[in-house]
Parts: structure tokens; C-alpha cells; sequence
């Protein structure tokens, strides 16, 4: 006698809803930041509106600021994400930042480098710094913190001294991939052309991935979520792309969506393809779930660590020379701080502390998470103290989950309440986690095998 599991006919299950955002690495967690995310926006669009007389968070204006503003640390999220499934830390994202744009800066005012040779430039001496960096953490062994520590207080220093500890101007062909943005086309429409181009192909995506995803599934026999999860996911993620690129496309003239908005996007994509879908991607959570199982494994875990490490300086040269660019000039104080706004995003994000989990995506909806109480607050006027109080508040809050959930023998905070529930596992819902295929076997103490 066999059972049919098919989606079309199998019952509702909890566990279901969380397929909306993924599989193996999507827990309840990620599912609740989503969420947390949402409330944010709707508490500060109606505290806005009871202050102020109008809403301002949702307002197109405000969203523009936001990605103008936050676009540089969602780009180190990127790598940070990265650095820490590697069970790594990277505390020098900052001063590499500032020390690229100060050289970038100098570079357009005193050499007379053309800006696109100034940024490949400043992408040259992210690969150089990350490559140093790395040698240290794969090759010689240094742990991430201390060599990343020193590189925070070294290339501080050598933001400092290379800049005389003064303000560079950069041009105004340079500034067009920080303050630019998606230019106006020759059609007379109340809205930015380009930018609801950007939000169709991006509805495009959505259904093209998820029709991909259900044929792989079904091809691999593997248990794939219900057709309502599947229409229901892709008809609400369209609906909130085809609304915020409206917001984009029709805020005030001369704005539309911005083109460090549109750098972030191409990252977030490539990145999430490399980490989900590429032999190095599942290389990273291996070392990072068990270094020593994935080097007995065959994984070259020390490539993976110089990689991972150099990968991170190139991001944070690029996140340095948008700000830079967005500023219109370069400072001795960029990037104070920017170390400690990437991390939190990840953790926030649902990233483990131990390493080994987390995602690009659940580290962009942390870094909004972060953006968008920072923005909320200054709208209705709170000083940098409070500011900083919730922001640490909200840091440990979502680490402490973590680790609490770790506590209760489960990963997840959906293991946890199937368990306060009384419900046994059910193997039909049981997700894949490619960490766990380099998991070291259990040694038997009395036999010695």
C-alpha cells in the first residue's frame, strides 16, 4: 500500500508556508524578519502620518533616500554573509571602504584618471588588500578577527595619511553611480519608463524561477510545495515589486530609481546564484557547517577561506567608492561604523553565530530591517542615542533567538513549536541542508568504530 504525497492532493501543512521563501535554509526565523520587516514599514508609515499629517515612509521620495543612503552597507552584507557561513568576521570592511575611495578620490584630482579607469582602480585595490588579508587568515592562520582588526586600524590610518587627513572632491561623471539615477526616456508618461521596465523584468524572474524550480523538483522526485504556495508567493512578491517600482518611477522629477539600487540588485542576483547553485557556493556552507568533514571531503578549504576573505575587500572597495560617489567627496571619517551595520544586518537576517547558515536574501531583508528603523526614527525626529539603543537592542534580540533555538536541540524555531505541539517529524517535510552531508559520523566509544 503506498501513499500519495503529491502537492496537488496531500493536506495543508504548516510547514508549507515557509516554503514560500525557499527551502533548506529557510526557517521560521527568516520568515518572521520578513514579517518584522513588513511591520516596521506599516508602524512607521502610520506614526508618520499621526506626526506628521502625512505618511513618509512609503512615500517615493523616502524610499529613493533609503537605497541612495543604506545601498553601500546591503553591499557589504553581501560579503559579510559570506565571511560569516565561513565562521569568519571581517571588522576592516569600513577602513577598506574609506581607504579605496581616499586612493580613488586622489587618483581623478591628482592624476587625472578618467572615472571608469578610477573605478577599476578602486576594484584593484580591494582584489590587493583582500588578497593580503587572506594569505594571513588561509595560509598562515591567523584567525579572520585579529588579522581583520589590524586591517581596521591600519587602513584607517592609511585613509588618513594618504588624504592628509583632508576632504577630495570627485567629479561629477564619478558621482553618477552614487547619486545617479535611471534616466528619463523621450515618451510622455507620468512615470519613469526604465524603472517599471526594471519592475516587469523583475515579475519576469520571479515566475520563470519558480516554474524552473517545480520542474527541477519534479524531475528529482523531491517533495516540492503545494501549486497554492508556489501562485500565491509569486503573486505577492509581484504585487510588491510592481508597487515599488511605481513608488520608484513616479517620485519627484528628475529622480527614479537610483543606480547604486540597480548596482545592488546585480550583486544580490549573482551572489544568490553563486551561494545556491555553483559547486564553490556549497563548498562555503560545507567549511563553514564542518571544516574538517569538508576537507576530508576533498574541499580545499584554504582557497575557500583566501577566496571568501578577498571576496569581502572587493565588495567593500566598491560599497567605499559609491559613497564616495554619492557624497562627492572623500573623507577621513568614511566608513566609521559601516563594520558593525554589515554584521548586524547578517545576524538579523538569520545567519548562525557557529557559522555554516545563512543567505544573501535573508541578509538584504536584515540590512532593510536596519535601514528602515534607522530612516523611521529620524522621520519622527529621534536622536542618534535612541537610535543606536534600538539598533543594539534589536541585534542581540535576533541573536539571542538564535542561540536559544540552538539550546532546544532544533535549528529552527519551526522544530521548536512542532515539538511544543507534540508533533513527531515527518519525513515528507523534512528539508535538504547541504551542511549536513559533511557532518562528522558519530564515533562509537566501545567498539572504536
Amino acid at each position: 500500500m503506498t501513499t500519495d504525497l503529491t502537492p496537488a492532493k496531500r493536506p495543508f501543512r504548516f510547514g508549507d508556508i515557509t516554503k514560500m521563501f525557499g527551502g533548506g535554509q529557510s526557517t521560521l526565523r527568516q520568515f518572521g524578519i520578513l514579517g518584522s520587516l513588513i511591520v516596521i514599514l506599516i508602524v512607521f508609515q502610520v506614526l508618520t502620518f499621526i506626526v506628521k499629517g502625512t505618511g513618509l515612509t512609503l512615500s517615493s521620495g523616502n524610499l529613493i533616500n533609503v537605497v541612495n543612503q543604506y545601498s553601500y552597507i546591503l553591499i557589504l552584507a553581501i560579503g559579510m554573509v559570506m565571511v560569516i557561513i565561513m565562521g569568519h568576521i571581517d571588522l576592516s570592511v569600513g577602513s577598506v571602504a574609506a581607504f579605496t575611495g581616499i586612493i580613488v578620490a586622489k587618483a581623478m584630482a591628482d592624476w587625472n584618471l578618467p572615472w571608469p579607469l578610477a573605478i577599476l582602480l578602486g576594484l584593484g585595490v580591494g582584489v590587493l588588500v583582500g588578497a593580503w588579508q587572506g594569505f594571513w587568515v588561509a595560509y598562515v592562520g591567523v584567525p579572520a578577527f585579529i588579522v581583520t582588526l589590524a586591517g581596521m586600524l591600519f587602513f584607517r590610518g592609511a585613509n588618513q595619511w594618504v588624504g592628509d587627513s583632508q576632504s577630495i572632491p570627485v567629479p561629477d561623471g564619478f558621482s553618477y553611480i552614487g547619486a545617479g539615477y535611471l534616466p528619463e526616456l523621450p515618451i510622455n508618461v507620468p512615470f519613469n519608463v526604465l524603472t517599471m521596465l526594471l519592475a516587469v523584468l523583475g515579475v519576469a524572474w520571479i515566475v520563470f524561477w519558480e516554474i524552473r524550480t517545480r520542474r527541477v523538483q519534479k524531475r528529482m522526485g523531491s517533495d516540492s510545495a503545494p501549486m497554492w504556495v508556489s501562485v500565491t508567493k509569486v503573486v505577492l512578491i509581484s504585487a510588491v515589486i510592481l508597487v515599488a517600482g511605481w513608488l520608484f518611477a513616479t517620485g519627484r522629477p528628475g529622480t527614479s530609481f537610483p543606480v547604486s539600487g540597480v548596482i545592488l540588485l546585480v550583486l544580490v542576483i549573482l551572489y544568490s546564484f553563486v551561494t545556491s547553485n555553483t559547486v564553490f557556493g556549497r563548498h562555503i556552507y560545507a567549511v563553514g557547517g564542518n571544516r574538517q568533514a569538508a576537507r576530508l571531503s576533498g574541499v580545499k578549504d584554504r582557497w575557500v577561506d583566501f577566496f571568501v576573505m578577498m571576496n569581502m575587500s572587493v565588495l567593500a572597495s566598491l560599497a567605499g567608492m559609491i559613497y564616495v560617489a554619492r557624497a562627492t567627496a572623500s573623507g577621513p571619517q568614511d566608513g566609521n561604523g559601516w563594520e558593525l551595520d554589515a554584521i548586524a544586518s547578517v545576524f538579523i537576517g538569520g545567519a548562525a553565530v557557529s557559522g555554516g547558515i545563512g543567505t544573501v536574501i535573508g541578509s538584504i531583508i536584515g540590512g532593510l530591517v536596519m535601514a528602515f528603523l534607522n530612516n523611521g526614527l529620524a522621520l519622527l525626529g529621534a536622536g542618534a542615542d535612541v537610535v543606536a539603543m534600538i539598533k543594539g537592542l534589536v541585534l542581540l534580540f535576533a541573536v539571542g533567538i538564535d542561540v536559544w533555538n540552538k539550546q532546544q536541540g532544533r535549528p529552527s524555531v519551526i522544530g521548536f513549536l512542532t515539538r511544543k505541539f507534540g508533533r513527531k517529524d515527518d519525513p515528507a517535510t523534512a528539508t535538504f541542508d547541504p551542511t549536513q552531508m559533511y557532518k562528522a559520523p558519530a564515533v562509537d566509544k566501545t567498539s572504536g568504530k
